[in-house]
């Protein structure tokens, strides 16, 4: 296409992960040279509706209704949905994995021994739902139990803020303790952490929790600076881009929606914690998270509890549901994807010393194992993002 495309952002620029979604799309766009955007002149978005006849090639929107989502598939030029919000909107989607969200929440929570779980999403919206579906059956795949607490998506519809606060004190009050909590999005992990500080709840000794989007501001300003788990915005940006530049050559549509996986865990105070019954695994594991730079193995880890290896692999994998090696491993590249993530450039042997690796090859091959990418991918992933 040699003349000027013309493409409308029909969607709300006044959140973080859309402006980050944007970002892609620019990306893509400079690659193409010839896309020229048309904003709506209200930060809150335009409607589809607004762009019936809008003389364009191609709409990127966020469908959240049933209304909406007809009006899409009626448009006289193609729509790419960027919203999870509604199961099945009959549109083009890229989004990123929620399942795989939920998913990446209760390894997070698992890996820091809880063995009681708790979720705390929106009722009716599907994008919530997933994330919902990941983390359950992530826990019961690995023996936890998860209580479950959905609200209305707005407290604006009640009387007052007792209305809504209520339950959530009453339900919290109801969990085992130690628990470790997912909450939907950041602003519904901020409302949990409002309520341990209510009923006197020790945040994370007694309830870890995480949250989804990573809103830096929200996750920092926290009363307990907040884990979340990071979105792949850029990418979801790009993606959409691409498959709406393929749209608007006639070329055929996906069959199914395109699905982006999530960034990565950003690790806060929120979820610092080893919630281990067992003391001698409780303390084994501190050992671990407080030795991680100093080059050790099983051996030095059952002198320093004083407990046979096979006694400690076996208490390893009750509690932990890992052996030793496993969770050194784990701690260590935790530990490589901070300094990965930092914005000082160590160079790989730093980093390798750093989390207690003999050699360089030892980090790549442990942390490939364990993340399914390279450390050099992962930190050019983390700088994208940051930029």
């Amino acid at each position: 296409m040699s003349t000027k495309v013309q493409v409308a952002i029909a969607f709300a620029l006044s959140e973080p992960h859309h402006v980050r979604i944007l970002q892609g799309i620019k990306s893509f766009a400079e690659r193409q040279g010839n896309w020229a955007f048309t904003f709506s002149p209200e930060e809150y978005g335009s409607s589809i509706a607004a762009l019936k006849r809008w003389p364009g090639h191609g709409i990127f929107a966020t469908v959240t209704t049933e209304r909406e989502a007809r009006l899409a598939r009626n448009m006289h030029v193609p729509v790419v949905n960027l919203s999870g919000a509604l199961r099945k909107p009959g549109l083009p989607r890229v989004m990123v994995d929620q399942e795989a969200m939920g998913r990446m929440a209760a390894d997070h929570l698992l890996g820091r021994g809880f063995r009681h779980f708790g979720y705390f999403g929106v009722r009716r919206l599907w994008s919530a739902q997933q994330r919902k579906h990941g983390f359950l059956r992530r826990v019961k795949e690995a023996g936890g139990d998860c209580a479950v607490l959905e609200t209305a998506s707005s407290p604006r519809s009640l009387r007052s803020a007792q209305d809504w606060l209520a339950p959530l004190d009453r339900w919290m009050r109801s969990l085992p303790l130690p628990v470790g909590i997912m909450a939907s999005i950041d602003l519904r992990a901020t409302m949990l952490i409002d309520s341990c500080d209510r009923l006197k709840l020790r945040v994370p000794a007694d309830v870890a929790v995480i949250g989804v989007d990573n809103n830096e501001v929200i996750c920092e300003l926290c009363r307990v600076p907040l884990s979340s788990v990071s979105r792949s915005d850029l990418e979801v940006g790009y993606q959409a881009a691409a498959l709406l530049g393929r749209l608007m050559m006639h070329k055929p549509r996906p069959t199914s929606e395109i699905l982006i996986a999530p960034d990565r865990i950003v690790q806060r105070r929120s979820t610092e914690i080893v919630a281990v019954g067992n003391p001698v695994i409780g303390a084994a594991a501190r050992y671990v998270r407080e030795h991680v730079a100093e080059p050790f193995g099983i051996e030095r880890l059952v002198r320093a509890v004083n407990r046979s290896r096979r006694w400690l692999t076996q208490h390893f994998r009750s509690c932990l549901s890992c052996t030793p090696y496993q969770y050194i491993c784990i701690v260590r590249v935790e530990q490589a994807k901070k300094l990965l993530a930092a914005g000082e450039k160590l160079p790989l042997f730093e980093i390798a010393r750093r989390c207690g690796f003999s050699e360089t090859r030892n980090l790549r091959h442990v942390f490939q194992r364990l993340t399914g990418t390279t450390p050099a991918a992962y930190r050019r992933r983390c700088r994208h993002s940051a930029e």
